[in-house]
């Protein structure tokens, strides 16, 4: 009698632990048991950690299995990139993807990642022609995808103009510079930007220029490290670099 009662105590404790155990973890992959609302990183975090010189962590993600370990790790941003292109669909360039593909990897990225800052790539062909063309696929980003920012490439007087009006719009925009794939027609490839002084100074003052347009941050893409030092030295906001040297004030990792 005895011993059945201390094996029924154990089995009663096992359920107990058992009970434990969200639902979510089993059949969704890992989730913190505490409020994440509290701890969701934004634009004002990103701003605090700069400005006390903490690193800042990025990690690119196309789908949700990827979005919850970024998400379980404490990666500050999760950047949704139209690298998918090539790295998802198996294209040699991120030209092919549309806006409509990658709404689908924001809202996977959305259902996975509830802690990070979530930013989408704006893809070819969805913000060149005017400022309000680009207003209306940010916020479709925004609103479809599940992101909290969008990110756009270039410096052309076009592009500044759009990331303006995005901001105007309500609407947080990283800005990127250096080698922007989307421009490789132009580039002649993917070749690294700023080697020279003229492409150097054109590097930090295309960057200067996003920040004046209201970015709250500036990916700085296969530029020397001396040139991703300057823009970090020169700029008021976050530099996150791809390939750009340690002097960054954050680094991506694909």
């Amino acid at each position: 009698m005895r011993r059945s009662l201390s094996l029924l105590a154990r089995q009663v404790a096992w359920r107990r632990l058992l009970s434990n155990v969200p639902e979510s973890t089993v059949y969704g992959g890992p989730r913190p048991q505490e409020s994440s609302a509290a701890r969701r990183v934004t634009v004002t975090t990103l701003r605090g950690k700069h400005r006390r010189g903490e690193p800042i962590t990025v990690v690119t993600a196309y789908d949700y299995p990827s979005a919850v370990h970024v998400d379980s790790a404490g990666i500050d941003v999760c950047l949704v990139g139209d690298s998918a292109a090539m790295v998802v669909h198996g294209h040699d360039t991120t030209l092919p993807i549309t806006l409509e593909l990658m709404l689908e990897h924001c809202r996977a990225v959305a259902r996975g990642a509830r802690r990070p800052l979530l930013i989408g790539d704006l893809p070819f062909g969805c913000y060149e022609s005017s400022a309000a063309q680009a207003v209306d696929s940010a916020v479709r980003v925004l609103k479809e995808g599940g992101m909290d920012a969008i990110k756009l490439e270039g410096g052309a007087p076009s592009r500044i103009a759009a990331a303006k009006a995005i901001v105007e719009a309500g609407i947080a925009v990283m800005g990127h510079v250096g080698l922007t794939p989307q421009a490789i027609s132009v580039l002649g490839g993917f070749r690294p930007q700023g080697k020279t002084v003229d492409s150097a100074v054109k590097v930090v003052e295309t960057a200067l220029a996003l920040q004046e347009a209201g970015c709250f941050s500036v990916v700085l893409e296969c530029v020397p490290a001396p040139v991703a030092a300057a823009a970090t030295s020169a700029l008021k906001i976050p530099t996150i670099g791809i390939g750009a040297g340690p002097f960054c004030s954050g680094q991506v990792v694909r």
